[in-house]
C-alpha cells in the first residue's frame, strides 16, 4: 500500500506560489469557485452542541469543559453542518505549529472568530484532504496579512485549488482513510506500550522498594495499608529520625536586591516533575539568603512538592546541587550513614499515591502536604548496604525502560512525519493512488492488518538511515 507508489505521468506548471505542480489533467480553480462561505449565525439558541476544532479535528466539547473563554450568549456562534471545513485563521506569526483545518463531521456551533467553508462541485472530504495538505505544508503562513499575520476570507477565494476528476477525489479519499487509519493505529499502539512499560517499571520499583531484591527473605505485615509486607528484618521509621525537614520562601519579587546579580539557585515546584534536579533557572542574592530565611538545602536531598492541584503534589525529586526552595516546596535531608537519597526518593515515588490521599486530608480546599506530614511518614528502613543495591538496581529498570519509550516515541515522531508527507504528496497529486485504490475494501476493522509489518518496515528503515547519518 505503501511502497508501490508512483508520481503521476505528466504535470502542468505550479499553480501557485509555494504550491507544487500538478497533475497535467487536474483542473486548478480559484477558490471562491469551490469554497462558500457559511454564515448561519446561532440566532435564537436554535442548536446547542457546541464544537471545538482541535489537532485538526471537530469535536464535540462536552458539557463539562464548557469552561474559561466562553461567550455571554453563544447566539454570536456559527452553526455547521456536517461536511464544512473550518480554518483557524488567527496568530500565524506566533503560532506555526497548530493544524489549522477541521472537517465537521456532527452538526453544531463553533466559534465565529474561524472561518467556515463549503463545498461546491467538489467533494467536501477531498477539498478537506487538500487544505489539510496545504496546511500541513505551511502554505497558509505565506499568506497572512496584518500585524498578527491573519488570514482572511478574501485570501481563501484567491487561493488554488486543484480539482482532480470525480473518481480520482474518492480514490484519494479512501486511500488516505485506509493510509490514517493504519498509521493511526500503529501509532496508537506504541503508545499503549510506552504505558504498559512505564506500569511495568513502577511494579518492579514498588516491589523492589518495598520487599527488596531477595525472594527468600521472610516478610512480615508492616501495618501500613500502602506498604504490604515487607521484609522482616527492615524497620519501619517515621522520616523525623532519619532526616531534617523543612520548607522554603519566595523573597519579594518587588525587592531587585533579592533578585538581580543572584548567584544563588532557588527552586520552584516545578522542579519536583524531575527524577533528579541537575540546575535552577532562577538565582537570588546572598541578601535573599539572609533576610528572607531561606534554607541552604545540601546536595543529596530529596525535595517533595507539598501544594497544588495537579499532579505536582507529592511528587518527589532527588537535588544534585547545593540550592533553597520556595514555600511550595519542603526538603527532606537524610543521614547519609541511614538512608540513600536516591532510595528514599524511590519509596516517596512508590508513596505518591498515599502522599496525594494525606494532602486531601489536610483540611485545606486545595489540598497540601506539611513538613509535619513528612516527618511523620513512615518508611521502611533496610541497612544502607540493601538500600545502595536497590537504588542501582532502580536506575538499571528506569534506564533500560527510558531506552525503550525513547525508541518507540522516535518510532512515533518518524510515523507522524510519515503520516504529514504521505497526505501532502496524494492530495496534491504528487503520488498516483489510483491504481491501489482500486484494490482496497471498504474501511472497517476487519479490513485492517492486525500486525503493520509494512508500517514497522518503513519506520525501521528511518531510523537506520537516522543512525546511519550520525
Amino acid at each position: 500500500m505503501f511502497a508501490r507508489l508512483k508520481p503521476y505521468e505528466h504535470y502542468g506548471s505550479a499553480p501557485g506560489q509555494w504550491i507544487p505542480p500538478m497533475p497535467a489533467h487536474w483542473r486548478i480553480l480559484p477558490g471562491s469557485a469551490v469554497l462558500r462561505p457559511v454564515a448561519t449565525k446561532n440566532s435564537g439558541l436554535v442548536e446547542s452542541t457546541v464544537l471545538s476544532l482541535s489537532y485538526g479535528k471537530i469535536i464535540v466539547k462536552p458539557a463539562e469543559k464548557l469552561r474559561g473563554l466562553i461567550p455571554e450568549s453563544f447566539e454570536t456562534y456559527q452553526i455547521l453542518e456536517p461536511g464544512d471545513i473550518v480554518v483557524r485563521p488567527t496568530d500565524l506569526q506566533n503560532d506555526k505549529t497548530s493544524l489549522r483545518v477541521g472537517h465537521a463531521s456532527d452538526r453544531g456551533i463553533i466559534t465565529s472568530a474561524y472561518l467556515a467553508m463549503r463545498t461546491s462541485g467538489v467533494s467536501d472530504s477531498y477539498a478537506f484532504a487538500y487544505l489539510a495538505a496545504l496546511d500541513q505544508m505551511k502554505i497558509f503562513y505565506g499568506m497572512g496579512t496584518g500585524l498578527r499575520q491573519n488570514i482572511e476570507l478574501r485570501d481563501f477565494k484567491r487561493l488554488p485549488v486543484a480539482v482532480p476528476p470525480v473518481d480520482e477525489q474518492a480514490a484519494i479519499v479512501k486511500y488516505l482513510g485506509h493510509a490514517h487509519t493504519r498509521i493511526d493505529r500503529a501509532i496508537s499502539a506504541k503508545r499503549n506500550l510506552i504505558a504498559l512499560l512505564k506500569e511495568q517499571q513502577l511494579a518492579v520499583i514498588h516491589r523492589s522498594v518495598t520487599r527488596g531484591l531477595d525472594s527468600s527473605v521472610p516478610l512480615r505485615d508492616s501495618g501500613i495499608p500502602w506498604l504490604g509486607e515487607t521484609p522482616a528484618h527492615w524497620p519501619i521509621i517515621p522520616i523525623r529520625y532519619l532526616a531534617r525537614v523543612g520548607n522554603g520562601s519566595t523573597p519579594s519579587r518587588s525587592e531587585s536586591e533579592y533578585w538581580v546579580g543572584g548567584d544563588y539557585p532557588w527552586l520552584n515546584s516545578s522542579v519536583a516533575n524531575e527524577a533528579e534536579i541537575r540546575h535552577a533557572s532562577q538565582f537570588v542574592t546572598q541578601r535573599a539568603l539572609d533576610e528572607c530565611h531561606l534554607p541552604k538545602v545540601a546536595a543529596n536531598s530529596v525535595l517533595v512538592a507539598i501544594t497544588g492541584q495537579g499532579k505536582t503534589r507529592g511528587k518527589a525529586a532527588v537535588l544534585t546541587l547545593e540550592a533553597t526552595i520556595n514555600q511550595h516546596l519542603a526538603y527532606i535531608t537524610p543521614r547519609s550513614d541511614q538512608v540513600d537519597c536516591r532510595y528514599l526518593a524511590s519509596v516517596l515515588d512508590v508513596a505518591y499515591g498515599e502522599l496525594r490521599r494525606i494532602s486531601d486530608d489536610s483540611g485545606s480546599t486545595k489540598g497540601a502536604l506539611t513538613c509535619a506530614d513528612l516527618k511523620a511518614f513512615a518508611v521502611p528502613v533496610p541497612p544502607i548496604e540493601e538500600q545502595q543495591g536497590i537504588r542501582r538496581f532502580v536506575a538499571e529498570v528506569a534506564t533500560e525502560t527510558e531506552t525503550l519509550v525513547a525508541r518507540l516515541a522516535s518510532e512515533i515522531d518518524l510515523l507522524r512525519e510519515f503520516r504529514t508527507r504521505l497526505t501532502s504528496d496524494v492530495a496534491t497529486g504528487q503520488l498516483d493512488v489510483r491504481e491501489i485504490a482500486v484494490t482496497l475494501p471498504e474501511l472497517s476493522d476487519d479490513a485492517l492488518p492486525d500486525v503493520d509489518d509494512e508500517l514497522d518496515e518503513l519506520v525501521e528503515a528511518e531510523l537506520q538511515l537516522a543512525c546511519d547519518d550520525e
